[in-house]
Formats: C-alpha cells, structure tokens, sequence
C-alpha cells in the first residue's frame, strides 16, 4: 500500500518536474535550431532509449520465466502508434516554434489550457461534463487574456503558436486514451516516436541545419528533452496512472506549468508583470477546476474525472 501510494503521487510530481524544466531547455534549444530539427532529434533519442527499455524488460521478465507482456494486436499498434505520433508531432512544432518568441513560463501555462481543453472535447464524443468545468474554462479565458494580450490589444505570434499546441495535444491525449486500452502503454509511446521523427524529419528538410560548431550549446538541451522529458517522463505516467486515480494524477503532473515559470526564472532570468502573475494564478486555477472529480461525476461516465 505504502509502495503504491508514493507511486502515484511521487512519480507524477518527477513528471512535471521534467515536462516543466523542459520547457527551459526547448527555448534554449530554439536559438540554434528550427522546430522540425530539433523535435526530430528528440524524438529519435526517445524512439531509441523507449525501444532499449522495451528490451531490458522483455529480458527481465524472461529471466524470472515470466511471459512477456502482449502489446495488442499489431494492427491497433501501429494506427495508435500513427493516430498519437502524428498528433504530437504538430503539437511539438506549435510549441517549439512558438518558444521561439515567448518564455518557457508562458509556454507552460498556455500549454496546461489542454486540462480544461480535454473534457471540453468531451462533450462531443456524448460524455458529461461537470459544472465546476465551465467556471474552470472562463478563468481559463481570463488567465489566457492577461497572459497573452497586451495592452495594446494584441497577441504577440508566439502565443498563439503555443495556444495552437495546447488544441493539439488535446487531439494527442484523446488518442492515447483510447489506443492505451488495447494495447501496450510503453510500446505504443515507442510507435509514436518513431512516427514523430519520420514526420519531423520530414520537415526539416526545409531548415537550416545547426552550426556543429555550435554543438555543445545545443546538445544538453536537446539530451534533455529526447531522454528525460519524452523519454523518462513518459515512462514515468505510464507508471504512474496504473491503478491510480486519474484525476489525481493529471492534476498533479499539471503542475508542469509551475514548474515552467519557476525554472524560467532561476534559470533563464525572465520575469513576468503583475498582469501576467495574475494570468499564471488563473490558469492554475483553470486546471484545478478541470481535475476535481464531480460528485455525480463517476455515476454519470464525466469525462472530466481524467485524462
């Protein structure tokens, strides 16, 4: 029990941590490399050390005389691997290309709006919705208006690249709820990777490439990301959701975006006005809202009770 428990409230928190610092590292990252050569790098670092972790745990389980653990049927594989891996890839674009222009604190709490976005899309796939959700999406539209509208009444370009994202990642984690019940949780992030980096490869054909010269400012942020932010962390939600309220979880690794401000600040040295303090503070509560099970939430099938 006790062994449980700090699984499901330790590992989400390592999760954020790692999803929020990353964002730190992608902006680093954005001034030496476009988006689609530095998310084809880090999803080919993933693809491989998710494909090594694959196999060490196949050879652990043959070594106990266990079998080895089914990852569906190879059709329902490869079309979540493709479905999930493609919804990602643009998301990742969005985000990183919006990096390029606005700070990792922003970033990060733009990109928590798919807490609020994902039982919103709910509704059209017949599911309920609780009330405390709406109140959740109107402090979502305020923090987003303090955070990305000046006074001048506009928005810069790259929040609204990271707003994009936020759209983008709530098709993704749709998908991977959906495909995660069929098959292997870790082998379809696996696919997924795979299908990230053909598709950003792709694109970044039309890019510069990076300067080798310049390869040891670049190369920590982009390790970064391809092992401990898609890799591990990933890793670590699958670990994390087995058997565990979802509800709890989401909301704890929703914490990402705390951490994104925190981690701009310490390290980067941005900081934020007053305005946008009270945008974070909003959104943050957006989030919350999002997560709280509803009372008659888990009698009437409420999508918002999880991711």
């Amino acid at each position: 029990m006790k062994v449980n428990r700090v699984r499901q409230n330790v590992l989400p928190l390592i999760t954020a941590m790692i999803w929020g610092t990353a964002f730190v590292a992608q902006s680093v990252a954005a001034d030496y490399m476009g988006p689609f050569t530095f998310n084809t790098a880090r999803a080919v670092i993933a693809f491989f050390f998710l494909l090594g972790l694959c196999g060490l745990r196949a050879l652990w389980r043959r070594g106990k005389g266990e079998e080895g653990v089914s990852c569906g049927s190879r059709r329902d594989l490869m079309l979540g691997g493709l479905c999930c891996g493609a919804a990602m890839s643009v998301a990742s674009f969005f985000q990183q290309k919006g990096l390029e222009t606005t700070t990792p604190g922003k970033a990060g709490f733009i990109t928590a709006l798919y807490i609020v976005l994902v039982p919103l899309a709910g509704l059209a796939l017949g599911k309920k919705v609780p009330r405390a959700l709406w109140l959740g999406v109107a402090l979502a539209v305020g923090g987003l208006y303090c955070l990305c509208v000046t006074e001048e009444l506009s928005v810069t370009g790259g929040d609204l690249y990271v707003l994009a994202c936020a759209f983008c990642f709530t098709v993704q984690i749709l998908a991977v709820d959906h495909f995660t019940n069929k098959v292997d949780g870790v082998a379809l992030s696996c696919v997924q990777f795979l299908v990230m980096t053909v598709l950003s490869a792709a694109g970044a054909l039309a890019e510069t490439p990076p300067s080798l010269e310049l390869l040891g400012e670049y190369l920590w942020p982009v390790l970064y990301v391809g092992v401990f932010s898609s890799g591990v962390a990933y890793t670590l939600q699958i670990l994390a959701q087995k058997g565990s309220n979802p509800a709890v979880v989401s909301l704890l690794m929703s914490m990402e975006s705390l951490f994104a401000a925190i981690a701009g600040a310490v390290i980067l040295g941005n900081r934020m006005t007053g305005r946008e303090y009270l945008g974070c503070a909003l959104m943050l509560a957006a989030v919350v809202l999002a997560q709280l099970p509803s009372p008659l939430g888990r009698k009437a099938g409420a999508f918002g009770d999880g991711q």
